[in-house]
């Protein structure tokens, strides 16, 4: 394995950094405030949910170069090397005039206390980069990951949609006049070497390849593999758990492909669920709308559907769909690679079928015939950026004579793994797609799990909802509404 000096190397703002004494769990946020002294960027809750820390982070896509707001509360320095920080001390020209997303939140009364508003101004600022002329749905949507307690959203939102109007082409920018500049710079900083920095009790190391990613995990296979951070992050700044050593993937393009044939889909590990939107929702519309639903913005740029099923949370939402779909999940280690059923992956509770050295590499994701039925149900406390009470995913294929030919049902949230609901399919299968048939996969539901209660939501609730959703689903795809005025659940 070919190493280079021990050093992370990125731009901040307008100047080069080069960091060889870092620790591995040291926070971006740490470094921009505790380091840099750059305190516009705010600490809220420290666990990527409030946006109040919200900067750009550019890094090279090929050769196009791609800006996305992130949570600096949760992001790790070490996973940084050949980006571009953008934070909002930056946006302003030198002689004070401020940027157009800044006037606009003075002009329209966007800030009260004005906690949360350069967590607001980066978001809009990242809107601002990537769509001309949005929309309501996209300034929202913009939004949903950063949280005021003050103003009530209404003049934030006139804010961006005032300069959504109004883009003067001598605008002064930050990013635009200087973005060959930057994307020559970023790609001086890229290796293919691995950079290791720190000693080997407090290790951070950022494989330049998927070959070397594998002989790290052959050499250190309790080493704890970070891509989006989005769960790693809180394991640091909420539970104070050691992660040492390190491996930081999110650099690996390798990692960051994907793909489509009449067969399916293949997703690499890294890919985002930013970066996955279009192709999963192009070729699985309920998935569209169940990524948007899935953090803010700035956790859907940092979280890696790989990274969510790697990591097993019985909560995850991406599981249960693919499961439903079919998905196959590939394994790597230095042996070679292994392709195993994703039901099969998860055995129980804090336990996957990884083989020591093994890594997520990509997941398989089969097409859906176009006669099949397929759903996707996310149930929250609040409808966005909230973790899942349960997540509900249905698949059917009727025949001719409407009767259930395949069922592939999966849940989150109501075992202690993402898992199948094959007493429910067995009650499916072979009988008319009819009420009567859904009363008998409900009340088989009680045979496939036995849920818990927990601050999101009590056992019985989990149990009624579970049961309400074959409802739901009878309803969208058999079109017979009036007829279940009144559904009683046994």
């Amino acid at each position: 394995m070919t190493t280079t000096a021990g050093s992370i190397r990125f731009i901040l703002n307008d100047r080069d950094v080069a960091l060889s004494d870092l620790s591995p769990t040291a926070t971006l946020l740490d470094f921009l405030r505790l380091e840099r002294r750059l305190t516009g960027t705010k600490e809220g809750c420290a666990e990527g949910d409030c946006g109040a820390c919200t900067v750009l982070v550019g890094r090279l896509s090929g050769d196009d170069l791609v800006y996305e707001g992130v949570n600096a509360c949760i992001r790790f320095v070490g996973s940084l090397n050949a980006t571009h920080i953008v934070t909002v001390e930056h946006l302003a020209a030198k002689d004070g005039t401020l940027h157009p997303v800044q006037q606009a939140m003075v002009d329209y009364h966007g800030s009260q206390c004005g906690f949360c508003t350069p967590g607001f101004i980066m978001s809009l600022y990242g809107l601002w980069l990537s769509k001309d002329n949005p929309g309501r749905a996209d300034i929202e949507k913009a939004l949903q990951g950063n949280l005021c307690r003050c103003t009530g959203y209404e003049p934030i939102v006139k804010a961006a949609e005032a300069v959504a109007r109004a883009r003067p082409d001598a605008v002064f920018d930050p990013i635009l006049k200087v973005r060959d500049d930057i994307r020559s710079r970023l790609k001086t900083l890229r290796t293919d070497a691995t950079i290791v920095v720190g000693p080997e009790e407090a290790q951070l190391l950022v494989p330049g390849t998927t070959a070397a990613l594998a002989e790290i995990m052959e050499r250190s296979p309790k080493a704890t593999i970070v891509a989006g951070s989005t769960d790693v992050g809180l394991w640091v700044t909420k539970q104070m758990r050691p992660i040492n050593p390190v491996v930081f993937i999110n650099g690996l393009e390798t990692l960051q492909t994907i793909s489509e044939n009449a067969d399916g889909i293949t997703i690499g590990a890294g890919v985002s669920y930013t970066a996955a939107f279009e192709t999963l929702a192009r070729h699985y519309p309920a998935l569209g709308g169940l990524i948007n639903r899935i953090g803010g913005d700035q956790v859907r740029n940092m979280g890696t559907i790989g990274g969510n099923i790697a990591n097993g949370s019985p909560i995850g939402d991406s599981p249960p769909p693919l499961i439903a779909l079919g998905a196959t999940v590939t394994l790597r280690s230095i042996a070679g690679q292994r392709t195993v059923p994703l039901e099969d992956y998860f055995i129980e509770y804090g336990r996957q079928d990884r083989k020591p050295g093994e890594f997520v590499e990509s997941i398989f994701v089969p097409a859906l015939p176009a006669s099949d039925h397929f759903a996707v149900y996310k149930i929250t406390k609040r409808r966005d950026e909230d973790i899942s009470a349960l997540c509900a995913a249905f698949r059917i294929t009727l025949d001719g004579d409407n009767v259930v030919r395949e069922a592939r049902i999966a849940f989150g949230g109501m075992a202690g793994t993402p898992k199948r609901a094959t007493a429910a399919e067995a009650a499916l299968v072979g009988h008319v797609w009819s009420e009567e048939t859904i009363r008998a996969a409900q009340l088989a539901l009680e045979q496939d799990y036995q849920p818990l209660t927990d601050w999101r939501a009590t056992a019985a609730y989990r149990m009624l909802t579970a049961k309400n959703l074959f409802t739901r689903f009878f309803l969208e795809t058999s079109g017979e509404v009036s007829e279940l005025k009144r559904f009683e659940v046994v």
